[in-house]
């Protein structure tokens, strides 16, 4: 009688549902699943996702859209692009306009594998609203199992004109073997074996409560940043290339916070949170029925992020806040987001933070990479 194949750590893991790690996107990149011209470069992985870069040229639309079953982007393209822009050597996309923009990687995903894009937490920062597309596509950041094919990025700046090349980074998308595995039973279960938040016990439902920050440490410094309007160009490409104060205004403490109506805020949350090295979370979208507003563009938060195995101690989450058509107060403590936590199939070979040049780690009140640091003392009140 034959002998069945021993089953090796490798073959489980891949039976295994979950997020994939790095070493498990790397070998998608190896069997041509993800494919690039130029090459994907080692810096592109993350612990648990792939930045994503843009191509060659870049198409302004009317108006955003979806292609629909069936249908190629490039066929939408045909009817909807008013101009076509070469960003091989760097363009400007200005405020208030929609592009669409080939991005450099594709796949070819087995029906195993579906994936799911987010904007980076520069992006995110820089109130960039961008959004990745496939062909056939019904919904926007999400592509199906077994999806083969091009990849496009959505982009529409609005607050702040950014210059883009070739090769520039505004996305990145998470690999998932399987059905999505967050559950609460699951947040509890990881809080009770090490606090996901740093302090009181989390506000449980459909993931964990996350509250804003209106009244700081008590060192009178901003407790956030309202963007200035009518700013200047900012290079995406170059990180502390411009001036705060030149971008953005103070917010202080007072209990309360009026949002207006097409302003962009950078706000803290009061929870300090850890995303166990085993295990990544993301920023669920928010519960329209609870305020006229939109929090956190860039949704996702890497293993490690804000645990002692990447070298933080808890780390606030970052809230880009956008009122909508009225202006709307929200109050110090107001629940504005909720985080769910999803198993990756196995550990990654290095966390978030763990020497590999991570921005935002041990983070409070942070603004994006590309301003210069300042001393919060010329601001105090």
């Amino acid at each position: 009688m034959a002998m069945a194949a021993e089953q090796t750590p490798q073959d489980d893991a891949q039976a295994r549902p979950g997020i994939l790690p790095a070493h498990e996107i790397a070998a998608l990149i190896e069997r041509g699943v993800i494919s690039a011209w130029p090459e994907v470069a080692p810096e592109q992985i993350q612990p648990a996702s792939l930045d994503l870069r843009l191509g060659r040229v870049a198409y302004r639309v009317r108006a955003s859209f979806l292609p629909g079953a069936d249908i190629a982007v490039s066929d939408r393209l045909h009817k909807l692009a008013l101009h076509e822009i070469d960003i091989t050597n760097g363009a400007v996309l200005e405020t208030g306009c929609v592009y669409i923009v080939p991005l450099l990687e594709e796949l070819a995903l087995d029906e195993s594998i579906a994936a799911a894009a987010n904007p980076k937490s520069s992006t995110g920062r820089l109130d960039v609203f961008t959004r990745v597309i496939t062909n056939g596509a019904r919904e926007f950041d999400q592509i199906e199992r077994g999806y083969k094919g091009p990849l496009f990025a959505e982009i529409s700046p609005r607050t702040f004109s950014v210059l883009v090349r070739t090769g520039t980074r505004l996305s990145q998308i998470r690999f998932r073997r399987g059905e999505s595995t967050h559950s609460d039973d699951l947040i509890r279960e990881l809080h009770d074996r090490e606090p996901l938040i740093s302090s009181g016990e989390p506000n449980i439902d459909n993931g964990i409560a996350l509250s804003v920050d209106l009244h700081g440490d008590g060192s009178k410094r901003p407790v956030g940043f309202r963007a200035k309007r009518h700013s200047g160009l900012i290079d995406v490409d170059k990180p502390g290339a411009c001036s705060v104060v030149d971008f953005w205004e103070p917010l202080w403490c007072g209990g309360d916070l009026v949002l207006d109506p097409d302003q962009f805020y950078i706000l803290a949350s009061k929870e300090a949170v850890r995303v166990p090295p085993t295990y990544a979370a993301e920023m669920v979208p928010f519960n329209p029925l609870v305020g006229e507003f939109r929090v956190h563009y860039a949704g996702f938060f890497d293993p490690g992020f804000g645990h002692t195995a990447g070298g933080g101690e808890g780390s606030r989450a970052v809230l880009e806040v956008r009122s909508h058509e009225v202006p709307f107060i929200i109050e110090d403590g107001q629940i504005i987001g909720r985080l769910v936590y999803e198993q990756l199939t196995e550990a990654p070979e290095h966390v978030y933070g763990e020497g590999i040049g991570s921005n935002y780690q041990k983070q409070g009140l942070k603004l994006s990479k590309h301003f210069k640091d300042f001393d919060t003392s010329d601001w105090i009140r």
